[in-house]
């Protein structure tokens, strides 16, 4: 059999053998803050994750005052795009009013994950684009814009259009002298992809010191690039890590 026709048998037998639990997007998305602090996005309050509600204009979010290992699904707010809190109590970060903005030009996007992780940082103030040179990170080959020129704090409407204007249709993107931006199709994908985009940033940083960083067969990068993709495969990868994150740390192998 040819490769086509394995990665076919193997995707259905994803579909008969993986079974997942069926969970609420606000306990998504409150596991999400949970895993991303654990890889390493917490930056204080910096940084937001928002998912569409079940009304059009309306997304899930934390509440600014919070870290994201303090979030849980019953301290989560329902917004409006003007970030008017329409259920729970407190105020969304003003830096959410940038998600709208993707939100309105993607209708393919579910969930928008926005932090300040170490080493996608330490990259962005070098002016340096992710390179993805290794086969895991592939799930991001040539699906990583960057912004080279820092807008200022994305509390305002240019910012939005700025970001998302450079983000385009793809799922991430570096913002220079500032952090990471995630548009994807469901929660689990963004969460997951914003761990691999800190993971590849970090590896990207480690091997300019040893030497010269070979490119990837475009063809192959992008087979890899659909095979890790694949909505259960992702959707395995956030459980994995969601019940990782649920272990008491000295429970964890080292």
């Amino acid at each position: 059999m040819d490769k086509s026709t394995l990665t076919d048998i193997a995707h259905k037998r994803m579909a008969r053998s993986l079974v997942l639990p069926q969970w609420s997007k606000c306990q998504k998305v409150a596991a999400t803050c949970r895993i991303l602090f654990e890889h390493g996005h917490d930056s204080g309050l910096a940084g937001q994750i928002t998912a569409r509600g079940e009304q059009p204009g309306t997304y899930v979010t934390q509440r600014l005052g919070l870290g994201f290992d303090e979030i849980e699904v019953d301290n989560l707010l329902l917004v409006d795009q003007d970030l008017e809190v329409l259920e729970g109590d407190g105020m969304a970060n003003p830096a959410n009013l940038f998600h709208s903005w993707i939100y309105r030009a993607r209708p393919d996007v579910q969930c928008v994950v926005h932090t300040h992780p170490i080493h996608v940082c330490a990259l962005s103030i070098t002016g340096t684009p992710l390179k993805i040179a290794q086969m895991d990170a592939c799930m991001l080959y040539d699906d990583v814009a960057f912004l080279a020129t820092w807008p200022g704090v994305p509390v305002g409407n240019s910012e939005g259009e700025i970001i998302t204007r450079t983000l385009g249709e793809k799922r991430a993107a570096v913002l220079a002298h500032h952090g990471l931006v995630v548009a994807c199709s469901s929660v689990e994908e963004a969460c997951v992809v914003a761990i691999q985009c800190e993971r590849a940033a970090r590896m990207q940083l480690l091997a300019v010191q040893a030497g010269q960083i070979n490119d990837l067969d475009p063809a192959l990068a992008r087979e890899a690039h659909d095979w890790i993709l694949h909505e259960q495969r992702i959707e395995a990868a956030f459980h994995y890590f969601a019940r990782r994150a649920a272990k008491p740390a000295a429970s964890r192998s080292p």
